[in-house]
C-alpha cells in the first residue's frame, strides 16, 4: 500500500501498472499530474502478513490541487484488497 501511495506521489505510472492485478487494471494508470499527494494514514490492516495470500488495507490519502484557481484539498478514504501474485503483492480492488 505504501509503495503504491508513493508511486502516486512521485507520478510513477510504471510502478502502479506493475502493482495492479491484470484482471482489474485499467488501460491508463498514470497519476493525475494536477494532484499532489501530501499524506497517507493507514487505518487498518486485515491479514497480509508473510504467510498470507490476501489482505485488506484501510487508508486515507490526502491530496492538494491548485491547477485552475484556488487551492483545493481532499482525501481518498477506502479499503483496498490485495493478493499475492508470483510472490508480490498487487492491488485487486476497492472493498
Amino acid at each position: 500500500m505504501r509503495s503504491r501511495y508513493s508511486a502516486y506521489a512521485v507520478g510513477s505510472g510504471d510502478h502502479l501498472f506493475r502493482t495492479w492485478h491484470p484482471r482489474t487494471r485499467p488501460d491508463d494508470v498514470d497519476p493525475d499530474g494536477r494532484v499532489r499527494w501530501v499524506g497517507l494514514d493507514v487505518i487498518d490492516c486485515v491479514a497480509g502478513g508473510p504467510d498470507d495470500s490476501e489482505g485488506v488495507v484501510e487508508f486515507r490519502a490526502h491530496w492538494v490541487s491548485d491547477d485552475d484557481g484556488p487551492t483545493r484539498r481532499g482525501e481518498v478514504h477506502e479499503r483496498s484488497a490485495f493478493v499475492r501474485r508470483a510472490g508480490r503483492w498487487v492491488y485487486l480492488r476497492t472493498e
